[in-house]
């Protein structure tokens, strides 16, 4: 059995292009259709995995990267996803020592770049898949590219399903997951290099490589290990030519299987090595993750959480018909599927159950062709085709394990590669036996084309800020709450709360049990001052899930501010039971405790406060401001100067410093801390006022009056501040008056 294959190539004309040029074509593509998202901010996830993520900063060892998951939390949390993807966070690293910071810019030139170069490499795997494997006189495999393959590479470059993956910085983990996955495959070729005549010689060298490589995309997301299934598929279907319905056939019918010729072919030998590697890197993936799946709400998957079986497989079956929907028209795309955004069917009246079955009609008439067709070229290509479309699908598909979302665009990238096979096979097909129509074949084609562009660009424009990327989301799933609360969030970040407590109702309303969306408009209704509304949402979120400490922390602000004061210190003490480094919460109990002149504990708690967190300024400065108030001059002295240790520019509790040794009657040092903190704020009304009163107490009376005039400018409603000056005229009047 020779390794050479018929070489097919009907195609849609296309101009000739070298490989280098067709190269060149497919890569100006897909920086055309992604090339306006590269000065886009950071939006929607990139804020947990990118700007929160500790193991990004050069000062977090780099060992962490190998302890914790793709968000930065330790894989042995419970509340960890165990999403261990250490290479992509490596990148992540990397782009943020190369920029030295947070700028988005850089993060977003190497998504689309990766992307410009996994469409390239298609061309190279969808010849091999298409053509097969051809040798030279020196035995060294080669492909060409034929039309067909490039048809699928650009049908790849532009499909508007990717732009999740390459706007969305996120999105890196798949684009490296699909490069390395590409170079297994192509490395696992290699391993036929030699020995092109012969059918029982492989490089056992080259096998071991394509496993690291698996490995390699296994640790950028775990859909990499998915390419063992591919290369499994391809040795059996085009290195020996293996017959799949006679196969079957002979399996379903009891006959004997021809051994002999896999032994000598040395199949068996070669899917042992793919299939220990892959046991191995399971095995490994599982010790990483705790020996313990990740624990997801109803609302990440509810058709997961169906006790009835046949609902579950309903829906199951449902979201794969909206998954393929997105690949054969992806308009309407979404960043978010989750919470309502697709209802479970839950009757056989529902009219969307004809999804699904429509979904398996259509899949069942392609396997029928790629088993039954005569021609064995077109057999292996439909074969190989579903196989690079529904292999990767696999992780994603709820059989193996519940995943934690309904639909999501990402996952896609690596099965659209399947799904531009099959269009672009499918179109040359037409093509070929069509010759009347190829002309407006051929147009249909470009027009498809240059659809995908329009869409990828308009979709790219969107990703570019969350804004837009949130607003873009409500015409597509009105029955999301999770847009309607990212939409909310958006507006009250920006300073609409307004506007915001109308999202975050229409969240509560389409998910009662939203505590999320409660916390928040709680915080916006506590600061317009409603507090019993505020205070029923915050309690009602509690209840809902009694762990939500920032609830909790939020709850007893409202109840300070009602007067609730036992109430009120038993919600800050739940939030810290719920949450032990809470140095917010311990802040905000140390004001209650003030309010109720118990000064000790007042301290203790900001004490508290600036232990777990040396850097709160308000729990620094509160501390100084009370022991002032109190009479504790020397232990406020003692306070501030340990807050400017840490705090070296912190004009607030220089003033408060300031004001401490004014009192001490070390007058020159605090005239020079208050003249500091004007340096930094030079527009701060209280400072002016109490440094003309240092003044004044000092018997400097031309600056006190100078100091006193800039408050006054600052804020002529300055309390004290009018009758101290008119004070200080007096004397100077006086003086005027006594001078010989």
């Amino acid at each position: 059995m020779a390794l050479t294959l018929v070489y097919w190539d009907h195609h849609i004309p296309l101009p000739k292009l070298a490989p280098v040029q067709a190269k060149v074509a497919v890569a100006l593509v897909a920086l055309l259709c992604f090339l306006n998202s590269y000065d886009g901010e950071f939006v929607f996830d990139d804020s947990e995995a990118i700007v929160n993520n500790k193991d990004l900063r050069p000062a977090t060892p780099l060992g962490s990267i190998w302890s914790n998951d793709f968000w930065g939390s330790n894989l042995s949390s419970n509340s960890s996803h165990k999403s261990y993807r250490p290479l992509t966070v490596l990148t992540f690293r990397l782009n943020y020592l190369l920029a030295g910071g947070l700028h988005p810019i850089g993060f977003h030139v190497l998504n689309i770049t990766l992307h410009a170069v996994i469409s390239v490499l298609m061309i190279d795997v969808f010849a091999i898949l298409i053509g097969g494997l051809d040798c030279d006189e020196k035995g060294r495999t080669f492909n060409r590219a034929p039309k067909t393959s490039l048809l699928a590479a650009i049908f790849f470059a532009a499909h508007p399903v990717h732009t999740e993956s390459v706007a969305g910085i996120v999105g890196r983990a798949d684009l490296l997951c699909a490069l390395f996955f590409q170079l297994s495959f192509l490395t696992y070729c290699r391993a036929f290099n030699k020995g092109c005549d012969r059918d029982d010689s492989f490089s056992v060298k080259w096998v071991v490589v394509s496993l690291v490589l698996c490995a390699a995309a296994m640790l950028c997301k775990e859909q990499g290990i998915t390419v063992l299934g591919v290369n499994a598929a391809f040795d059996v279907l085009l290195i020996c030519n293996v017959n799949v319905y006679e196969l079957c056939q002979r399996l379903i019918f009891r006959k004997n299987l021809d051994l002999r010729e896999m032994l000598r072919t040395r199949l068996l030998t070669r899917l042992a090595l793919l299939g220990l590697g892959g046991l191995l890197m399971l095995y490994a993936r599982w010790r990483i993750m705790g020996t313990g799946p990740p624990a997801f709400t109803e609302v990440d998957n509810p058709a997961s959480f169906e006790e009835n079986i046949f609902i579950r497989i309903v829906n199951y079956n449902y979201y794969y018909s909206l998954n393929a929907w997105l690949l054969l028209c992806p308009w309407w795309l979404c960043f978010d599927w989750s919470m309502g955004c697709v209802p479970l069917i839950m009757s056989a009246t529902d009219w969307r159950i004809v999804l699904p079955l429509l979904l398996w009609c259509i899949l069942i008439g392609l396997m029928n062709q790629a088993l039954c067709s005569p021609d064995s070229q077109r057999r292996r290509t439909l074969t190989l085709g579903l196989v690079l479309l529904l292999v990767p699908f696999l992780p994603a598909c709820n059989i193996f394990f519940r995943v934690g979302f309904v639909v999501a665009e990402r996952v896609l990238y690596l099965s659209s590669a399947g799904y531009c096979l099959l269009l672009a096979f499918s179109l040359g097909h037409c093509c070929c036996h069509w010759t009347k129509q190829r002309k407006l074949l051929c147009v249909l084609v470009l027009a498809l084309l240059c659809v995908y562009v329009v869409r990828c660009a308009l979709r790219s424009h969107q990703w570019r800020s969350e804004q837009s990327l949130f607003f873009s989301a409500l015409s597509v799933c009105p029955l999301n709450a999770k847009v309607h609360y990212n939409v909310g969030k958006n507006l009250a970040d920006r300073g609409n709360a307004t506007a915001a407590v109308k999202y975050y109702r229409e969240a509560v309303r389409l998910h009662p049990n939203y505590v999320h969306a409660m916390n928040n408009l709680g915080n916006i209704l506590k600061e317009k001052n409603e507090l019993t509304e505020a205070e029923q949402l915050l309690s009602k979120a509690v209840s809902i899930q009694p762990d939500f400490a920032a609830a909790w922390m939020n709850l007893g602000i409202v109840q300070n501010s009602l007067g609730k004061f036992e109430e009120a210190e038993q919600s800050y003490w739940n939030a810290i039971r719920f949450r032990r480094k809470y140095p917010d919460c311990y802040y905000n109990l140390g004001r209650l405790y003030a309010d109720q002149n118990r000064h000790v504990d007042a301290l203790n708690a900001w004490r508290n406060a600036t232990v777990l967190k040396p850097n709160h300024s308000l729990a620094w400065n509160n501390m100084v401001i009370l022991l002032d108030n109190t009479g504790n001059l020397g232990q406020a002295e003692l306070i501030g100067r340990e807050a400017l240790k840490l705090l070296p520019n912190d004009h607030t509790i220089m003033f408060s410093l300031a004001n401490v040794l004014g009192k001490l009657q070390k007058y020159k040092e605090s005239e020079g801390f208050f003249l500091h903190a004007l340096r930094i704020s030079p527009n701060a009304a209280s400072c002016h006022g109490n440094l003309a009163v240092l003044y004044h107490r000092w018997g400097k009376l031309e600056l006190a009056k100078r100091h006193y005039e800039l408050s006054l400018k600052l804020d002529p409603k300055a309390p004290g501040t009018r009758d101290n000056y008119n004070m200080l005229q007096r004397k100077l009047d006086q003086l005027k008056r006594s001078a010989p």
